[in-house]
């Protein structure tokens, strides 16, 4: 008898909270914000994380990316992104396009937009590359308003009722948008930051004002090659990466490592902030810890990652799939190939 109850409880918990969820991020609220999509492969995901990484090869590429977030919760979240660039060696310029779809919530909620990036690239001395890139985009936000489920139709049965709700008069809403990046590097090292939603847009999907604060972006990484690849021998290393971030009141911080040996690479990763608490929920900042790997062949990059759920949700959440598929095609010949960056991403050693 327990157990029934205990289950249908916590159900009733579950959605209850996915409600509440989808009402405060529709609502004006100066504490709550829309929470910025993300990608644990944030390297596999290059133009979603800086325009600077436009035309980061010699040629084309192709990049597609696709999560799966908390899928034990209904109402999970999804996320997409279809991205190609291209490098042209006689403008030291890459341009790319960026298409990406993320959803969340038994209502569907959704934020879709399309862009372009544009990135230079040049040298600052002999050790030192720098690459400062653009994006613009076009974004619309939408919902399905039938779908949401409301406080008075919730019971222990799992059964829906009626809602006596009036309707929220929810609006499909469409704006425009803007972020910069600077990244630098070396053949092992490399830095950068991204600024993004410089025009702070107002996404509020009813009468009132929600506008998507400033979001920082610092990442870097630096990669310690074990051999020297020759006649029989492949290249092994070991890269350090990181990605701290900012939006308002919330902060983030992803450390972790890859140990690569073509065609392989395998990855662990940290997401919180262990030593500070949340400066809103009064707990620690521990999220998940990320695994990762990779398979590649020549132009051709596969990774799959999991999120394993640390936070206090442990349990309740079935952690985090990740996709990412990166094809590079029409890469230059040997004599126009400029300074790679050395993220443990690209399927080709350089």
């Amino acid at each position: 008898m327990f157990s029934f109850f205990g289950k249908y409880y916590y159900s009733y918990l579950l959605r209850s909270l996915m409600m509440i969820v989808i009402m405060l991020s529709l609502s004006h609220s100066n504490v709550l914000k829309a929470q910025a999509p993300q990608f644990s492969q944030f390297y596999a995901a290059p133009l979603y994380l800086a325009p600077s990484f436009t035309g980061a090869t010699d040629g084309s590429r192709i990049a597609l990316n696709y999560r799966n977030q908390w899928p034990q919760l209904s109402g999970t979240f999804v996320t997409y992104a279809f991205a190609f660039d291209h490098y042209f060696h006689d403008y030291n310029s890459g341009v790319g396009l960026l298409l990406f779809r993320d959803q969340a919530g038994s209502a569907n909620l959704a934020t879709t937009n399309a862009g372009i990036l544009y990135s230079y690239n040049f040298k600052v001395n002999q050790n030192w590359t720098m690459r400062p890139g653009l994006h613009f985009l076009y974004s619309q936000r939408t919902i399905n308003e039938g779908k949401l489920i409301f406080g008075d139709q919730l019971n222990l049965e799992g059964d829906n009722y009626a809602t006596s709700q009036t309707s929220l008069d929810l609006y499909r809403i469409g704006y425009f948008d803007a972020s910069v990046s600077l990244l630098a590097y070396t053949k092992d090292l490399w830095l950068g930051f991204t600024f993004d939603h410089l025009m702070t847009p107002d996404q509020s999907m009813t009468n009132q004002e929600s506008n998507i604060p400033l979001k920082t972006s610092l990442y870097g990484g630096y990669r310690f090659k074990l051999n020297k690849p020759f006649a029989g021998v492949t290249e092994e290393s070991v890269s350090i990466i990181f990605l701290y971030k900012n939006q308002g009141p919330f902060n983030q911080f992803d450390i972790g490592t890859y140990w690569t040996k073509e065609p392989i690479s395998i990855g662990l990763q940290y997401r919180g902030i262990p030593i500070f608490n949340n400066p809103i929920h009064g707990t620690f900042n521990n999220d998940a810890v990320v695994l990762m790997a990779a398979l590649r062949t020549k132009g051709l990059r596969v990774g799959y990652s999991y999120d394993f759920t640390i936070s206090n949700l442990l349990g309740s959440t079935g952690g985090a799939h990740e996709i990412s598929i990166i094809y590079e095609f029409n890469q230059g010949k040997p004599g126009k190939k400029h300074d790679a960056i050395p993220c443990p991403t690209s399927p080709y050693t350089r």
